[in-house]
């Protein structure tokens, strides 16, 4: 039963053909035995069997909520009360909220059950789950080879391919949903900017930082999508759009749509067989009924070292607040002064102290208009590109990322190559659009390939229909029957 989809495990449990506590000690039995895909920073088990009976007796009473007894993991970015919440991070290393997020919060009053917190790349800074404080995480679908599942959502990412929950939490500042989601072989949505709460997810660049389901089907992300969506009056960032029912959208025929492919994402240094399945994704989206039309973004080859801009800026604002006075890590010192210093060398690594000091320098006096305001009026532009190129078209197909997972040892040396595993989902950040990756198919060494749609703001349900009748045409194998 571990293999089903969240819809499936959500009638099972109706349907009483098996308990809410036997599939959580199910998931739980998994974690530990696959635990060298080092996926969990965090297993709250004895509080997730405890949900379970309560979720049972619910269930026997009938009072069954919208997600009632299923089990799914975190992000170690949701602030969860009583459990700890790292971000990946030796700064957060012990650190128990006193609250909830709101996402999370809206997922236990549907009735989920928390398996734990998943790992990540530290405070979501990466895009390989390499950075984490707590080790790498190592993508299901190679063990003997490892490969990384991509960050920074990573830990979640290889939780769901590997069978270890129903679905998961991710966040995607620059495609941290979408990116892993392609190289794990499992769908990633995005929403738009604003349609989920940011309060209590832990900060990186918070005019980017969006929460999204990670989850086995396009039909479970909308399930989940409908759950974490709408206002908050605790985020000012929260729009009041209306939440549509977007799981019945999947399924629904896209005779008709419009599908955009534009031509600047084919871009030098792509794998062959990215482009050969991005070419297969729109023949059967076609096939389907979808009209395919070629489409233009000029300005979107701009998206990367503007994205880089924002974000290190944004950056570098949020993570002051980490000075080993207030919360957190802290190192000694003879003075103020020096246990900032201290806390902040030894609290953050490599990774998170090279995005601090960029952003620091972009936003100094002597170049935040050269560097920060420029980046701001590109931003604009490329918003204003999609806007335009939404008037012709309904949705956009484009690659996910530009290769397939790549191994430990064949990771990119210098940070910019590694920061091209982001180009093509920063765009959706930057412009506050909605995206959603969906496998399509295995490359030739057995490495899932995923696609992504992207759609005008607040029109999730578009992508749930095309994604949903490109999962159907390209019947991608989980690894259940891949035979791992």
């Amino acid at each position: 039963m571990y293999n089903l989809s969240l819809h499936e495990i959500r009638k099972g449990l109706l349907s009483k053909k098996f308990s809410s506590l036997e599939l959580t000690r199910c998931f739980i039995n998994r974690i530990e035995k696959f635990c060298d895909l080092n996926a969990f920073i965090t297993v709250s088990a004895d509080l997730a069997l405890e949900s379970a009976e309560r979720s049972d007796k619910r269930i026997a009473d009938g009072k069954s909520r919208g997600l009632e007894g299923i089990p799914l993991a975190i992000k170690d970015l949701f602030l969860t009360k009583g459990i700890r919440t790292t971000a990946g991070s030796k700064m957060l290393e012990n650190f128990i909220p006193p609250y909830e997020s709101t996402v999370t919060s809206r997922l236990l009053g549907a009735g989920a059950i928390f398996l734990g917190k998943t790992n990540m790349d530290e405070f979501a800074m990466g895009s390989a789950n390499v950075t984490s404080y707590y080790g790498r995480v190592v993508n299901p679908w190679s063990r003997d080879k490892k490969l990384v599942p991509g960050g920074s959502s990573g830990g979640s990412a290889a939780a769901v391919a590997a069978h270890l929950c129903v679905a998961a939490t991710g966040s995607d500042t620059g495609g941290s949903v979408r990116q892993p989601a392609a190289f794990s072989g499992i769908v990633g949505l995005k929403p738009t900017y604003g349609r989920c709460s940011r309060y209590g997810m832990v900060a990186f660049a918070s005019s980017l930082d969006q929460a999204g389901p990670m989850t086995k089907t396009v039909r479970d992300a909308a399930i989940l999508l409908k759950i974490i969506a709408g206002y908050d009056e605790k985020d000012s960032t929260s729009f009041t759009e209306e939440v549509p029912d977007f799981e019945s959208f999947a399924g629904k025929s896209i005779k008709g749509l419009k599908i955009g492919i534009p031509k600047e994402y084919r871009i030098p240094g792509m794998s062959e067989e990215v482009i050969d399945f991005w070419e297969k994704g729109a023949a059967l989206l076609k096939d389907a009924g979808a009209e395919i039309v070629d489409v233009s973004l000029p300005y979107s080859k701009y998206a990367l070292p503007a994205y880089y801009i924002i974000a290190t800026a944004e950056a570098s604002s949020n993570l002051s607040r980490y000075d080993g006075v207030r919360y957190g890590f802290r190192a000694g010192g003879l003075t103020l002064n020096e246990i900032y210093e201290n806390t902040r060398a030894e609290g953050f690594g490599d990774e998170v102290k090279r995005r601090i000091l960029i952003g620091t320098y972009v936003l100094s006096a002597g170049y935040y208009d050269a560097y920060y305001i420029k980046a701001l009026k590109v931003r604009k532009l490329i918003r204003q590109d999609f806007i335009s190129t939404f008037e012709k078209v309904d949705v956009l197909l484009t690659p996910t990322a530009p290769t397939s997972a790549f191994a430990f040892n064949e990771e990119p040396q210098d940070p910019i190559t590694m920061y091209l595993n982001d180009i093509f989902t920063v765009t959706a950040n930057i412009a506050g659009l909605p995206g959603i990756s969906v496998p399509i198919g295995l490359d030739k060494l057995g490495r899932p390939i995923g696609l992504q749609l992207l759609a005008p703001h607040f029109r999730e349900e578009l992508l749930v229909q095309v994604g949903a009748a490109l999962e159907e045409a390209a019947n991608f194998p989980s690894l259940k029957e891949m035979g791992r």
